[in-house]
């Protein structure tokens, strides 16, 4: 038998012996339910009928989940990164580039009618709900702001950015800036949020501008959860070292009562969200994770002043820092609540109120519901 015929059965035996394998490996293993690094559910086995065979569905959906429930998936996933970072020089994965240690991602163009937009519904919401109200803005710049020019990545024009939302925005809106309150380390490595233990500087800034800083004693205990892989981690593939999650405790915090519009009653910090593995990012654990509308209601409060914020999921994790300051605080987000319904779950009237958005959603206002 010649070498040539000896090597054509051996790499015949091999390609067999890789895709048998993997075809036992998908029938055997049990299909996963969800993905944590990507934050989502895993396709499952499709309807097999009559009707989804001929009209192609069960095909298409067989597809998803072929690849959903694929043997390694997340290994193969990781190599194709590193592949694309260090074999072939490229300077993403899936929008994702690392820099100085911190994964962001990248946020470019700048959409000028999504940022004259989000002016447009918030000074609609001021018109319809806040005429009288003394009404403030903080703009929460997302990580492109620290990383993305110095290493020579595509950002926005933040200046311009600013420009064109604060020239929109109705001049009633007492803007507080808080770039300078914060720098990257601020940030937590592998995901797109802030960490709540580093928003000091930040708090006492918005703080002193709403003149609520003195009702606010800044005592915390620190407590930590490791192995925080943040959002950035799952969409880039690559393998990165955790963060450490801090969240901040007081006896004000432990004794006041959080309600969930859809849930009922929660917890300042909800840890079931880790015990019973409901949530696939620990950020979650920040007053519930993404909700329409949150209430803390703080009981030890000495003042009967009440706080209405509207914010994205930068706000999850700040706003236990103002509950001291206030004997109720109302979470608004206008991604899941229409501002149609505004009043039948908001007491509008003498209330302190903040606008906190993320330069990100200021990019996509599409996504707020304002009518």
């Amino acid at each position: 038998m010649n070498v040539k015929r000896v090597t054509s059965i051996l790499s015949t035996v091999l390609f067999s012996a890789v895709v048998g394998g993997f075809f036992l490996g998908h029938v055997l293993l049990p299909d996963g339910e969800m993905t944590t690094s990507e934050r989502r559910r895993l396709a499952q086995f499709p309807e097999f009928s009559a009707g989804t065979l001929s009209s192609g569905a069960f095909m298409t959906n067989f597809e998803k989940y072929s690849l959903d429930q694929f043997p390694l998936r997340d290994s193969f996933r990781s190599l194709k990164a590193l592949c694309a970072y260090n074999l072939f020089g490229q300077k993403d994965n899936n929008d994702i580039y690392e820099a100085d240690g911190y994964l962001a991602k990248i946020e470019y163009p700048m959409k000028e009618n999504q940022i004259t937009g989000a002016a447009d519904k918030f000074n609609r919401i001021k018109e319809q709900y806040l005429a009288d109200a003394d009404v403030y803005f903080a703009m929460v710049p997302d990580k492109n702001y620290f990383l993305a020019e110095e290493h020579g990545y595509l950002r926005l024009d933040y200046d311009r950015l600013q420009s064109l939302f604060y020239d929109r925005l109705d001049p009633a809106f007492q803007v507080i800036d808080i770039f300078d309150t914060l720098t990257i380390e601020d940030y937590y490595r592998t995901d797109t949020h802030w960490d709540q233990a580093k928003l000091a500087d930040t708090v006492d800034r918005i703080a002193g501008e709403m003149e609520f800083a003195h009702r606010l004693s800044g005592n915390y205990t620190e407590n930590t959860i490791e192995n925080f892989y943040g959002v950035y981690s799952g969409q880039s593939a690559l393998p990165v070292q955790p963060d450490t999650l801090t969240y901040l405790t007081s006896e004000t915090l432990d004794n006041c009562t959080v309600t969930n519009l859809e849930t009922g009653e929660t917890a300042v910090y909800n840890l079931d969200k880790l015990a019973d593995g409901t949530s696939m990012d620990n950020y979650d654990i920040f007053l519930d994770g993404p909700a329409a509308l949150i209430t803390i209601e703080n009981p030890q409060a000495q003042t009967d002043r009440e706080l209405i914020l509207f914010r994205d999921s930068f706000g999850s994790s700040i706003a236990p820092l103002f509950a001291e300051a206030y004997a109720k605080v109302t979470l608004v987000d206008l991604r899941y609540l229409s501002s149609d319904y505004l009043s039948q779950f908001v007491e509008f009237g003498d209330k302190d109120v903040l606008f906190l958005y993320s330069t990100t959603i200021l990019n996509t206002s599409e996504m707020l519901k304002v009518k």
